[in-house]
């Protein structure tokens, strides 16, 4: 009991960093292994500033069209999938964290603009939109969260007494 211990404490204290000595000996053993292409890796890409990231979230959405599908969410379980369209005209940041999307709907017999105030968080590099309780023209009062990433979304909405899932890819217009 005693020696299977020691060897537990030894083991714990070796794999979380314990004294200068081993961790010099494991990083010595690591430098002398030569390393295959496999496990060599690409140099670290420069961290984008926010104002990089926000150039670059405004570029991918102006005229920018979010197309794919939809299902609702009823009693816990997923609807049928369904077709739907959003064409955003233009998207401009108006302060904070709050952007505001000039945005053509297009589901079922619905066809309209609207600006839609959203707020825009980063999870790291990756822009998530946000929707509280912000009044739609036409189709009442929505929240959603939706991630924006490598020309796709996805993302979950809901409006009061229904709600669903959302993901597609996003084309741009070509000038």
């Amino acid at each position: 009991m005693k020696m299977n211990l020691m060897v537990i404490t030894a083991g714990f204290t070796l794999a979380f960093g314990g004294g200068a000595d081993a961790q010099e000996a494991q990083n010595t053993n690591a430098n002398n292994k030569p390393k295959d292409a496999a496990t060599q890796t690409a140099p670290a890409k420069p961290k984008a500033s926010q104002a990089e990231l926000e150039a670059t979230f405004k570029a991918s959405l102006t005229k920018a069209t979010f197309k794919g599908r939809w299902c609702s969410i009823k009693d816990g379980e997923l609807g049928p999938e369904k077709e739907d369209k959003y064409t955003i005209n233009s998207v401009n940041k108006i302060g904070g964290e709050m952007w505001l999307i000039n945005a053509r709907i297009q589901y079922g017999k619905k066809d309209f603009v609207a600006p839609i105030p959203v707020q825009v968080k980063w999870a790291g590099d990756t822009p998530v939109i946000i929707l509280d309780k912000v009044g739609v023209a036409g189709s009442g009062e929505f929240s959603a969260r939706v991630l924006v990433y490598d020309k796709t979304y996805a993302g979950t909405w809901n409006g009061g007494d229904h709600g669903g899932l959302l993901n597609g890819v996003i084309s741009i217009e070509k000038e």
